[in-house]
């Protein structure tokens, strides 16, 4: 007797295994199995448990094409109130930035290097917009949810690359700003036209060939835990956490490359600040204090501005256990949308020049 039952048993995984997807076959072998549980045998408990279990029949092995976005799990009703000022900051940005954009490009006064970098800056932060924010708008308005694989690893590319891109952006403007002011007659010497592009090429290659082993490594892991990522946009750690794989190295690597490539810029940074604060207060002219400082302020606002938001969207998925987990959702929303939006505007408020181009683009209007 139980001979027969078991080469019934058997039979029936085979069949399961050959047609993964029949629906009339799994149905015959989850009675089956309920049937033989109740001759009350252990041994035939447990086999039928552990065959069942390892059959390529389960669902959590079947891959799935895309993913699906929720956005604010515990708050989806403020979804449509939320959509308003991020609609707001996003015009915003985008108008302040294509603005700053043509200006330099249209008022010759502004063909210098640090504008050229300013430049740079705006179209990394509108890159970065368009690839977040449209998104999570359409996820509001529209319920669109859905993100197909090779979209959802090209945003995590994109978010990752572009970010420390922006970082080593800064960098290279705070250099500029200590040839400027502790070295000002070796400036156009060394500040050039040939220095600008060569610092682009660095800034875009280093970051996006550092940046570049995240979202491959996750689109190599296998998806077996669902499709359904806990946030607006395709993060790493929201996405890779569906994965049935080991995901140890890829969390590593993201960790390592991230605080090394924003870590050195941050070190340049403070260091080419450092000497500059040395060489300001040596000066003992009336007036050179001030004008120096300027030179720098709307640099280092936007630097202070950066760093913060990016410390306190650190400290918050640190501290996730601790706080809801729509919070970090929502930083990370807005770490991508509120310095593009305040970057062209310091600097358009703070720089003559820009002013002066702005001015003068609105009456060619």
């Amino acid at each position: 007797m139980m001979t027969v039952i078991l080469k019934t048993l058997l039979g029936q995984i085979q069949g399961l295994s050959g047609n993964p997807h029949s629906t009339t076959s799994r149905t015959y072998f989850l009675c089956f199995c309920t049937s033989l549980l109740h001759f009350k045998v252990p041994w035939v408990s447990r086999l039928i448990r552990k065959l069942y279990m390892a059959s390529p029949s389960n669902d959590s092995t079947v891959p799935v094409s895309e993913f699906l976005l929720i956005c604010f799990p515990n708050f989806q009703s403020w979804q449509h109130w939320l959509s308003l000022p991020l609609s707001l900051l996003f015009l915003l940005a985008m108008g302040a930035n294509t603005t700053l954009l043509i200006t330099i490009q249209l008022d010759a006064s502004l063909h210098q290097p640090l504008y050229y970098l300013l430049r740079l800056l705006s179209l990394l932060d509108i890159v970065l917009c368009l690839t977040v924010i449209p998104k999570v708008l359409a996820i509001f308005w529209f319920d669109l949810r859905s993100i197909s694989f090779p979209a959802c690893f090209l945003q995590m590319f994109i978010m990752n690359s572009f970010l420390t891109m922006e970082s080593c952006t800064f960098m290279v403007m705070a250099y500029d700003r200590y040839v400027a002011i502790c070295h000002p007659l070796r400036y156009p010497s060394i500040i050039t036209d040939q220095f600008v592009a060569r610092a682009v090429v660095f800034v875009i290659a280093r970051n996006a060939f550092v940046s570049l082993p995240v979202p491959m490594l996750s689109a190599r892991l296998r998806y077996c835990a669902g499709n359904i990522i806990k946030n607006c946009i395709c993060t790493n750690l929201s996405v890779s956490k569906l994965s049935c794989d080991d995901i140890t190295f890829n969390q590593l690597y993201q960790f390592v490359a991230g605080w090394t490539l924003l870590g050195s810029d941050l070190i340049l940074i403070v260091i080419s600040y450092s000497f500059i604060l040395k060489v300001v207060l040596r000066i003992k002219a009336e007036g050179a204090v001030a004008k120096a400082l300027s030179t720098c302020g709307s640099h280092f606002i936007l630097i202070l501005f950066f760093s913060t938001v990016l410390l306190v969207l650190v400290i918050t998925n640190l501290a996730r256990k601790r706080i809801p987990p729509d919070v970090p959702i929502l930083l990370n929303i807005l770490h991508h949308l509120i310095p593009p939006a305040l970057n062209p505007i310091v600097y358009g408020v703070r720089t003559k020049e820009i002013k002066q181009g702005i001015q003068n683009l609105l009456k060619r209007l």
